[in-house]
């Protein structure tokens, strides 16, 4: 924060000049970067903070894909597994904050790429398409969760199973409610992600307190950090194992989103970097003690793998809690979920601004639009359109849904690489760093950061259960690899000819 001048002003007038201090620091700064302010800057720390934190959904993700890892390799996968890769996801946050502060822009990964490597226009454009689409595909699936979140609710309190039309009717409401809140703009936005830092705190602690309590047999310390389960089919314990770090990953992917209200954030330099690396700190914490609580109290993993619910959470709630208290422990996660959803169509209606102001999206002027709550609602309800269509993917087959979503967390993991491959091979690409260095451990943690991502998306893409055939078979490196082409296609078709890089929007 800027130094506090005296003033015979009252302490209120003194704080006000103080912050429109900070606001014209930002402001110069983004003009130095060559656009012009157009966002009213209203997102403090805890903000950013939260919208970060609201991304990444500890309590969602742990609990949507707590399967994968208890069936590849058990409690000791997923322990080990949980802080290997909540480590390396700290460093990666690392990394991208480093440029975060150097380009607290809009746009995030897509710009920071654009301006570290110029003379490569089409290396820009790929990031920013490939990480739009997976923002737009997560809060698909994330409201496609909150419908089976209700449809376990629904099953547990009422004995009946709920259809896919009808789970599939709950993620369109999901999405339209999504959409509403998102175009209200930056202040509802920075309220939800707030609320969501105190709703998971407070949500962790009682459900790590409902499981600990209640559950009727706890498991030992051995069983929690050594035991190992093995529902895949692959012999190899080692490669059992990895395939169970995936759950991790899926988890804590989302730190970056903090970059993409940076321009409604003020002194964004400083607070979009520390928004960015405190959500993967306090995710894996607040992850860790959630994780153990489920670990201690889950009854039989066998029965997890065997359940008829919607989420296979389910029934590890119903075998340690009983029927109406799993209710309660589903129900906190869920509302946690409506919110992330909210955070993901904000960022990739940012992004679609960010992309439409660069020649790099079409119908600029309508995606560059803003209502009168400061939203670009173009690229909100795009998101909700395009939300709709792939949650219908899920009547037809639920195996095509999954592998539009397995893409989604790849793309998410091939975004992060694309700037850390810069600062790897081309350490000398940012000349003029912002005030979050790494100093001499930056290319240790780069090359650190890298080599992961590279691990994971090779990982993401390989079969999780054997022997392989059509329904088991993992068809991620179909959906990523066609959405590749998409790309590809569009670029020698229209984004060559509009798109040369950043257009200023001030000179």
């Amino acid at each position: 924060m800027a130094k506090l001048e005296r003033s015979d002003s009252s302490t209120g007038d003194v704080f006000v000049k103080e912050e429109a201090r900070d606001i014209a620091v930002s402001d110069q700064r983004l003009l130095d970067l060559g656009y012009r302010p157009e966002f009213r800057r209203e997102m403090s720390l805890f903000g950013l903070l939260g919208i970060s934190f609201c991304s990444i959904g500890i309590l969602t993700g742990m609990s949507s894909a707590i399967q994968t890892g208890l069936f590849s390799g058990g409690p000791l996968g997923l322990f080990w597994g949980w802080n290997i890769c909540s480590f390396f996801m700290f460093l990666i946050a690392l990394s991208l904050a480093e440029i975060c502060s150097t380009y607290p822009t809009m746009g995030g990964l897509y710009f920071w790429v654009c301006k570290m490597k110029p003379d490569v226009p089409i290396l820009g454009f790929f990031t920013g398409w490939l990480y739009a689409v997976a923002m737009v595909f997560t809060g698909s699936s994330e409201n496609l969760s909150i419908a089976l979140y209700l449809a376990s609710m629904v099953e547990l309190g009422q004995g009946r199973t709920l259809t896919r039309v009808e789970i599939t009717a709950i993620a369109w409401a999901v999405n339209i409610f999504s959409g509403i809140i998102t175009s209200i703009g930056t202040k509802a936005i920075g309220r939800v992600s707030t609320f969501n830092v105190w709703w998971t705190l407070g949500g962790t602690v009682v459900l790590v307190i409902t499981l600990l309590v209640k559950a009727p047999v706890k498991n030992s310390p051995e069983f929690v950090f050594t035991n190992f389960q093995n529902f895949t089919g692959w012999e190899s314990k080692g490669f059992v194992v990895l395939l169970g770090f995936l759950q991790a990953v899926y988890t804590l992917e989302g730190c970056e989103t903090a970059a993409q209200v940076a321009e409604e954030a003020v002194r964004a330099e400083i607070l979009a970097p520390l928004g960015v690396v405190g959500s993967i700190a306090g995710s894996w914490l607040i992850g860790l003690a959630y994780l153990l609580a489920l670990l201690f109290a889950v009854q039989d993993i066998a029965s997890v793998q065997a359940t008829t619910f919607a989420l296979p959470v389910s029934q590890l709630f119903y075998d340690a809690v009983g029927p109406r208290l799993a209710q309660m422990c589903l129900f906190v996660p869920m509302l946690a979920q409506v919110m992330a959803t909210i955070t993901a169509f904000t960022a990739s209606s940012r992004l679609f601004y960010a992309l439409a102001r660069d020649n790099a999206f079409p119908m600029k002027k309508q995606f560059m639009a803003l209502n009168r709550y400061q939203a670009p609602y173009w690229g909100v309800w795009t998101s909700v359109l395009i939300g709709c269509i792939i949650s219908c993917a899920y009547i037809g087959s639920a195996i095509a849904f999954n592998a539009i979503i397995s893409s989604a967390a790849i793309s998410v993991m091939l975004s992060y690489m694309q700037p850390i491959i810069i600062r790897v091979f081309w350490p000398d690409s940012i000349e003029d760093f912002g005030p979050f260095r790494l100093g001499k451990w930056s290319w240790p943690v780069n090359f650190a950061s890298f080599s992961f991502c590279v691990f994971i998306c090779v990982l993401f893409v390989l079969p999780t259960a054997y022997p392989v055939n059509a329904l088991n078979m993992n068809y991620a490196i179909v959906a990523v690899g066609g959405l590749l082409v998409i790309i590809t296609i569009n670029w020698f078709w229209w984004g060559r000819h509009s798109f040369k890089g950043p257009v200023r929007t001030f000179k």
